[in-house]
């Protein structure tokens, strides 16, 4: 998805996405040289990729859309979407979110202000798209109330972990790329997505446990659970 907008799109977009890469990730050295000299490139990215690689490209991204969708139905109890109800959703939740992660650098930054202004705004952005990616991707099956402690946890975790991941990632991108060459970036990143993920995973699920407490059911004034059968259907919530 990122080569496919480095391909096609102005030369403004690929240059905040790639201060979102460079901020987020740390990305130095001879790792930033490598996204410098993808995102750099001219409009002869659009004729090696072509239209038919564009669409390929796009379809196989919304593996993750997809995946996203079975961990919000099984931390909710639902069955499963069909495939005809959703496939909608996936793509549309791709385009949303390469927009947002375009804008990363800039939210990151407070629109110029600095760190101090930065972090809550990528924690109240964060919330936000991860309170409408459940949503979209349960289909609406579950009420917005009932989500926004998941999304408040998801938000915040992953803003977090981007926020300190300037710390480390540049030493271990450095060490990785000195010990196993451009692989080794390869390595680096995967490890990062790994713990990006856990974090989405940690939130949401632990964002439906929360909604099953009564304090935090009647703040959100949500059915109360009378007992253990219904404290094991999700609430719909307004």
């Amino acid at each position: 998805m990122l080569f496919v907008i480095a391909a096609y799109c102005p030369p403004e977009v690929r240059e905040q996405l790639r201060t979102s890469l460079r901020d987020v990730l740390g990305i130095e050295g001879v790792v930033l040289g490598q996204v410098e000299q993808v995102y750099a490139g001219s409009e002869r990215g659009s004729g090696v990729w072509g239209v038919l690689g564009a669409l390929l490209t796009l379809v196989s991204a919304t593996a993750l859309s997809r995946v996203l969708q079975r961990l919000c139905e099984r931390a909710w109890h639902l069955p499963h979407t069909p495939a005809r109800t959703a496939v909608w959703r996936w793509f549309l939740w791709l385009l949303v979110w390469s927009a947002a992660l375009v804008f990363q650098g800039v939210l990151r930054n407070g629109l110029g202000t600095g760190v101090w202004l930065g972090f809550p705004l990528q924690v109240a952005a964060a919330t936000g798209l991860w309170w409408w990616t459940q949503h979209l991707l349960l289909a609406g099956r579950v009420g917005w109330l009932p989500l926004f402690p998941g999304a408040l946890l998801t938000g915040a975790g992953t803003s977090m972990f981007a926020a300190t991941s300037s710390l480390w990632m540049p030493g271990t991108l450095r060490r990785s790329v000195d010990q196993f060459g451009l692989l080794g970036s390869v390595f680096t990143l995967l490890s990062w997505l790994i713990l990006f993920c856990t974090t989405v995973v940690a939130g949401i699920a632990i964002g439906y446990l929360v909604t099953l407490e009564r304090s935090v059911g009647q703040r959100l004034g949500l059915p109360v659970p009378t007992g253990d059968d219904d404290a094991q259907s999700p609430p719909a919530g307004p």
